[in-house]
């Protein structure tokens, strides 16, 4: 008798483990970043905000929605349609930064709004997600995710530097400190 699985595509074959293992680490997800470590990184965050101008929003996903899986697409498209339902595009100097964290496939993507990127080279981009990489396929996300904010961070004061004189007063900050936990 043949073997059934020798007629299948491997690409099916590669799609079905791979939606197994998005759908097992969506049950992880708050094992992996408790409440404690989030409200962590929300002060991170809040924290970062009171020396530039810009705006960081913090996401986090178990795994990829079954549409993203079916049509092979990546935690990079996922931060882009992230970053435009997070609102993060909507900031008034266009400098919001959205850190995506993809636990499934332990990536992170990092999408700057135009007013940043137009300053920093994507291989600046390409040069911090490779390295904070590690400690994702470590699982160690809370140091991963510090190291991103930092590394972000520093790129706004560069590009986007509170003026000292100014108070930081609510309505400048324009999107939550708090992570967003996709569903």
């Amino acid at each position: 008798m043949a073997n059934r699985s020798a007629h299948r595509p491997p690409g099916i074959l590669r799609t079905l483990a791979r939606l197994l293992r998005h759908r097992w680490t969506d049950g992880d997800l708050h094992r992996a970043l408790p409440p404690d470590i989030l409200h962590r990184l929300g002060q991170r965050v809040a924290a970062s905000e009171q020396r530039h101008s810009g705006q960081i929003r913090i996401c986090v996903e178990g795994g990829l929605p079954l549409s993203y899986l079916w049509r092979g697409a990546g935690a990079r498209e996922r931060a882009i349609t992230l970053f435009g339902k997070l609102r993060v595009w909507d900031t008034e100097h266009n400098n919001g930064v959205l850190i995506y964290l993809l636990l499934a496939e332990h990536a992170i993507e990092v999408v700057a709004d135009r007013g940043l990127t137009q300053h920093v080279p994507a291989s600046t981009w390409h040069a911090m997600v490779a390295h904070m990489s590690t400690a994702l396929r470590a699982e160690r996300y809370e140091d991963g995710l510090t190291q991103a904010l930092s590394e972000v961070s520093a790129l706004l004061v560069a590009h986007f530097p509170r003026d000292p004189t100014q108070a930081r007063d609510a309505a400048a900050n324009e999107l939550p400190d708090d992570p967003a936990v996709a569903p």
